[in-house]
């Protein structure tokens, strides 16, 4: 299984364009803290890419992955579909920048995909320039290959109930649990699993049970304590609140990773998340615990 990271900040890129906080001010400043959207590239099989989310950075991020670059025919390219955890802005705005595709193929549960189409209104959208074919993620523990003929196999975990803004009225009865998910891949061939959780707010027996059986995990890691939206006055809520659990203190996700065998990398920082400055002590912390945090670029190969 070969894995891409190619994006690792949470909402608004650091730097965010409008912001000036110390983590846009440093990363405007130092190019080592600059941060794409939170994006994974997964090759189902040889020249055959789905990404995981699509950011408004997605032209940005398939240029500097070259395993993406159309070629050799003029309008030839291995992205072949995108795969969605959730409906938020910056997760799904990039699949309108793809309408030159010929055709392309989006995976989704039910509650996203009906956002999209009834809120976002994107298959009226794009109908005049490209045809979406939409397919639903497996659920009820389910795994089904990612693409035909494909090694990998996918499965979801529901994670959160927490819908984007523009989606919170009027949800499809029974969503509560499908609009945001993990993805478990697996390769058939070698038996070897990862699991993408870019947005975590809530850890569930199924996801204690997913992690524990991975060889990798890439994880929200969104805020660095319970409190930091409100200290640094981004929200008036805690990360906790805001459906995304924090990696340290006492309910922090650093301790159940400590905990793990697997490799584990945490993804989607915020810009007020001190993470974001590789020099930041936070960084020791989580080297002692033999946890990382992805960069974008990263490869990973299982």
């Amino acid at each position: 299984m070969l894995l891409k990271v190619l994006g690792t900040a949470a909402g608004g890129g650091v730097p965010q364009w409008n912001c000036a906080c110390s983590g846009c001010s440093g990363a405007r400043a130092d190019p080592r803290r600059r941060r794409h959207h939170a994006s994974l590239a997964v090759m189902a099989a040889e020249g055959h890419w789905y990404l995981v989310n699509a950011t408004p950075d997605i032209a940005a991020q398939i240029e500097n992955c070259p395993e993406l670059h159309p070629g050799p025919e003029r309008r030839r390219t291995p992205l072949a579909g995108v795969v969605l955890t959730d409906a938020e802005l910056d997760h799904t705005l990039g699949i309108a920048l793809l309408r030159q595709a010929e055709s392309l193929e989006v995976l989704a549960t039910a509650a996203v995909r009906d956002a999209l189409l009834e809120r976002q209104h994107l298959g009226a959208l794009l109908t005049p320039y490209t045809e979406l074919t939409w397919r639903l993620l497996p659920d009820g523990g389910r795994a089904e290959p990612l693409a035909t003929g494909s090694t990998i196999h996918i499965s979801t975990v529901p994670v959160s109930g927490k819908q984007p803004r523009y989606a919170t009225a009027g949800a499809p009865a029974g969503a509560a649990d499908r609009w945001v998910t993990a993805l478990r891949l697996t390769d058939s061939a070698t038996g070897r699993t990862a699991v993408y959780a870019p947005a975590l707010g809530a850890w569930s027996p199924a996801l204690e049970e997913a992690v524990s059986e991975a060889d990798c995990v890439i994880l929200d890691g969104t805020f660095w304590d319970d409190d930091e939206p409100r200290r640094h006055k981004c929200s008036d809520r805690t990360a906790t609140a805001m459906g995304h659990l924090p990696i340290d203190g006492p309910n922090g996700t650093a301790r159940r990773l400590a905990s793990l065998s697997a490799r584990r990398l945490y993804t989607h920082l915020n810009n007020t998340n001190p993470l974001v400055d590789p020099d930041a002590p936070q960084h020791k912390v989580l080297a002692r615990l033999g946890i990382e945090v992805a960069a974008d670029g990263t490869e990973i190969v299982l």
